[in-house]
């Protein structure tokens, strides 16, 4: 008996196969015409009424179709005639032999649409045979997802589990920013630096790079803003603490020998990418890291993309008569779709707007083109600088959004810069002293801070306040 037959029949007479299983399957892993049109029809009994046929309520419904041969009609009577369903203790074999047969069809279709994209070249609804690793990704990421949502009484268990998990996280080696995060950017983020025209935010992400690449981490630098050497130039002067006149000025054989130390050193890998500005989306982008892992083994830890406002929605046509709160939101929201889909972090930098860029206070308000950018990320900061802080080789951080932690700890504090080497680095305690300071009167008096103190989660369990709980 073909597995097809066996999908049938347990479709019209095991309903708890069949709801497990109908979400997942497509017309066009059935190949042959006469199983493909009772599918057809089995489908369109369900979307229509939400319940399964039975054979009669199938043999009527093939009786009305059209567009079939008199051999093809009485091949499809007899399919639907010999429906059976299987026994009850095989409904795991089942479940399992019906993937397996979803995954081998999906990737017979993708390879059969693979050697007609070589063949054509170019179709013409405009795909390339540069969608042929995505068409091949697709077939191979086809499997049966089973949950179907947190049930909160029965779950309980499981949510208990969540509420102790260390989350993975990619920390910094800015000590400030490890405090506002609870220990670094967590996955599926999409995390922004609001900064004015040369305050820093490609220094600072730079800067990040370059220490990620040294901790261990693959790291994929997107450019649209500077070419790739020029991203490279700055980690290479991060990385070997001398400027950038002192680089060009060294000798082939001292760089190499610098570098060699780099290498040593280094247990990650850092990718550069430029792409033209306003040229590129998150498709381009998915395109490029599914590449790097086919060519060269390479699957991103983290990505940085330099910036947001500069990339190209994968949504949104150029030159659509939208604004550029849409534009900008539908970009954000895309970027955050592929920190998701990639399971990474990303790292993105967005300009203030006119009244920002000299303002010594820079808000929410203050994000040039899309207020909808904001509301979009996960974490968001702001890059301060003025001829005081320049002087003193400071950059002021404020916070603006932050979805890790509470906003209002630690709401602004100074890093040190070091613009010539493109290096930031933790200040003296003492630095944070001046800084002023958001917290409510109320906290800050003896009843507030006491308050707080008590507040605070304590180490020791204590079963005391927990008796009253059957």
């Amino acid at each position: 008996m073909k597995i097809e037959n066996v999908i049938f029949g347990n479709l019209i007479n095991n309903e708890e196969y069949a709801r497990k299983v109908i979400p997942f399957l497509k017309s066009e892993y059935f190949t042959d015409n006469v199983d493909r049109t009772v599918y057809e029809l089995i489908e369109e009994y369900v979307g229509k009424y939400s319940k399964f046929p039975t054979k009669e309520a199938l043999a009527i419904d093939l009786g009305n179709k059209g567009g079939l041969s008199d051999d093809q009609f009485k091949a499809a009577e007899t399919l639907i005639g010999d429906l059976a369903k299987s026994e009850d203790r095989e409904i795991d074999w089942l479940i399992d032999s019906t993937e397996k047969f979803c995954k081998d069809k999906a990737l017979y279709n993708a390879l059969m649409e693979s050697i007609k994209l070589v063949d054509d070249n170019k179709r013409k609804d405009g795909i390339s045979v540069g969608a042929i690793p995505q068409l091949l990704s697709d077939a191979l990421a086809v499997s049966f997802d089973s949950s179907i949502g947190h049930d909160f009484l029965d779950d309980s268990d499981a949510r208990y589990e969540f509420y102790h998990r260390t989350e993975v996280k990619i920390p910094f080696d800015l000590d400030f920013f490890n405090k506002i995060t609870n220990g670094g950017l967590p996955r599926k983020t999409l995390n922004i630096a609001l900064a004015g025209t040369g305050v820093g935010k490609s220094l600072f992400m730079c800067h990040c790079a370059a220490q990620n690449l040294m901790s261990g981490l693959n790291v994929l630098y997107i450019t649209m803003e500077m070419s790739e050497e020029k991203i490279a130039e700055r980690i290479d002067t991060n990385l070997l603490g001398m400027s950038t006149a002192d680089l060009r000025e060294l000798p082939k054989t001292t760089y190499d020998t610098l570098m060699a130390r780099v290498k040593k050193r280094a247990k990650g890998k850092l990718i550069v990418k430029e792409y033209p500005t306003a040229c590129a989306g998150s498709a381009n982008f998915r395109h490029l890291i599914n590449e790097l892992k086919i060519k060269k083994n390479f699957v991103p830890d983290i990505i940085y993309i330099d910036y947001l406002n500069i990339c190209m929605s994968s949504r949104i046509r150029a030159g659509s008569n939208v604004n550029s709160y849409t534009m900008i939101k539908a970009i954000a929201e895309e970027l955050r779709g592929l920190a998701v889909e990639c399971n990474v972090p990303i790292v993105s930098a967005t300009q203030t707007t006119r009244t920002g860029y000299s303002s010594s206070d820079v808000g929410l308000e203050d994000t040039s083109e899309s207020f909808g950018l904001p509301a979009t990320a996960d974490f968001m900061f702001a890059l301060i600088s003025s001829e005081e802080l320049q002087q003193l080789g400071q950059i002021m951080v404020k916070q603006l959004k932050n979805r890790y932690g509470d906003p209002a700890h630690h709401k602004r504090f100074v890093i040190g810069v070091d613009y010539s080497k493109m290096k930031l680095y933790n200040t003296e305690e003492s630095a944070q002293d001046d800084i002023v300071d958001d917290t409510p009167v109320f906290d800050t008096s003896s009843s507030g801070s006491r308050m707080n103190e008590e507040s605070k989660p304590v180490n020791k369990f204590n079963r005391n306040k927990f008796q009253g709980f059957k």
